[in-house]
């Protein structure tokens, strides 16, 4: 029975080390797994059908401001003037009677039409700064849950391992048992440990189904399509400063630039509701043919007009002006309210890739070993009697703490830098710097 003892302890040694080449593989991110992020990025940023529906409402707006500054219709008039009711339609009994035909066009106040365009252009500039928007969201968006599911997957790795070192526990609990030397407690809390396990397991499981589908769908791919296990992220080092962020946010942010598009605007708008306290013009030119009727030869004659509102209503105009003037202010309030957001972001990503980086060293450098010793030590007393049975198992549980812990510190890096681009507004290298 000493003999089956050693051979068990044996095997748990050996699956430890297992298990800790589990953990330490492949300390950068295998090339095909990058790759596979980077299609599902790119699937995403091409076919997702909300990013889709934005680019048509872009386009929308491209082909509206093609219509702003367009002369309206000419009307054309046609008549008949000064015909007789007894004889409406002999044209020939008086000499005044004549057939009318008549052009009209309304022309707007000199430099409407330009600002009608230079608005609805900075409208349409907007709209496509915000595609821009949905993009980077988009790109953070399949990172972050791509980070969730490398937890997972090492989750799930760790859980199955663990499973099998309690197998072992269960049954040289029962040898124990067998020789008297244990008691029968010790099997039924094994099993109970390997219950929560499985349990655990069963729910590790679910979650990756989720996590592949939200990908899946994210990129417009069918729920169920596979996606391979991800043993590793790559954590590459932060080299900038927040204030050198801040300046690549300040060039390259696409929701700052739909800011800046609706403040030039808004302010076009200004320029443009100052120009509806002018006039707008009507030019007309009618043709009148006339029949000869008596002593008159029916000489045909023309006629020309221009006409024009008259703006006497400018308690409605200067309320329009103070209206465009308030929605510039509003807009350049709300560039410098999304500046402040953007510090704040940048700060915050920043504290929060450093207490990740140092809290996945903190793990490499001696707690995932420290727990692991904890483990084969106490291991080793149980051999000995001298620990008991459930001291094994909570050193057991752990290490299995610890490992989750650090893989989701790793993951919770590569989640913060997915928001620190999305903040900055452009994809960061593999080396962590532009």
């Amino acid at each position: 029975m000493q003999t089956d003892r050693r051979v068990v302890l044996w095997l748990l040694c050996f699956m430890l080390c297992v298990d800790a080449g589990l953990l330490w593989a492949g300390i950068k991110n295998p090339p095909q797994q990058q790759q596979v992020l980077e299609q599902l990025i790119a699937e995403a940023q091409a076919n997702n059908p909300e990013l889709k529906a934005s680019e048509e409402r872009w386009r929308m707006s491209v082909e509206r401001a093609k219509q702003a500054g367009a002369l309206e219709d000419p009307m054309m008039m046609l008549g008949i003037q000064n015909g007789v009711v007894r004889d409406p339609l002999d044209f020939k009994r008086d000499d005044t009677t004549a057939k009318v035909i008549g052009l009209s066009q309304k022309l707007p106040f000199y430099g409407k039409r330009d600002l009608m365009r230079d608005e609805a252009d900075r409208g349409a500039e907007a709209e496509r700064w915000v595609v821009e928007e949905r993009r980077l969201e988009l790109r953070r968006m399949v990172k972050e849950a791509w980070a969730q599911l490398y937890v997972v997957d090492r989750s799930l790795e760790t859980v199955k391992t663990s499973i099998g070192l309690l197998d072992d526990l269960v049954r040289l609990a029962e040898s124990m048992y067998g020789l008297g030397q244990g008691g029968q407690q010790e099997i039924f809390q094994a099993q109970l440990e390997r219950s929560r396990m499985e349990e655990m397991r069963i729910g590790l499981q679910q979650r990756r189904t989720s996590l592949a589908a939200t990908l899946n769908t994210l990129a417009h791919r069918p729920p169920e399509t596979a996606l391979p296990v991800i043993s590793s992220l790559p954590s590459p080092p932060i080299t900038l400063s927040a204030e050198q962020f801040n300046q690549m946010a300040l060039a390259n942010r696409p929701a700052l630039k739909t800011l800046q598009a609706k403040i030039d605007q808004a302010g076009t708008g200004v320029k443009l509701a100052e120009k509806e306290l002018y006039p707008d013009f009507t030019v007309a030119v009618e043709y009148m043919q006339r029949e000869e009727a008596m002593e008159s030869r029916g000489d045909d004659m023309y006629g020309a007009t221009l006409s024009f509102n008259l703006p006497v209503q400018t308690d409605r105009r200067r309320a329009k002006v103070a209206e465009m003037e308030a929605a510039r202010r509003m807009a350049v309030q709300e560039l410098a309210g999304q500046q402040n957001q953007i510090r704040l972001a940048v700060s915050d990503a920043l504290a929060q890739l450093e207490r990740s980086r140092q809290l996945t060293r903190l793990y490499e450098a001696g707690m995932l070993d420290q727990a692991r010793g904890t483990f084969e030590a106490t291991t080793a007393a149980y051999r000995t009697g001298k620990a008991g049975f459930s001291e094994v198992l909570a050193s057991r549980m752990n290490l299995l703490a610890y490992e989750r812990d650090y893989h989701g510190a790793v993951a919770d890096y590569q989640m913060q830098l997915a928001v620190l681009e999305n903040a900055v507004g452009v994809p960061l290298p593999p080396n962590g710097h532009p």
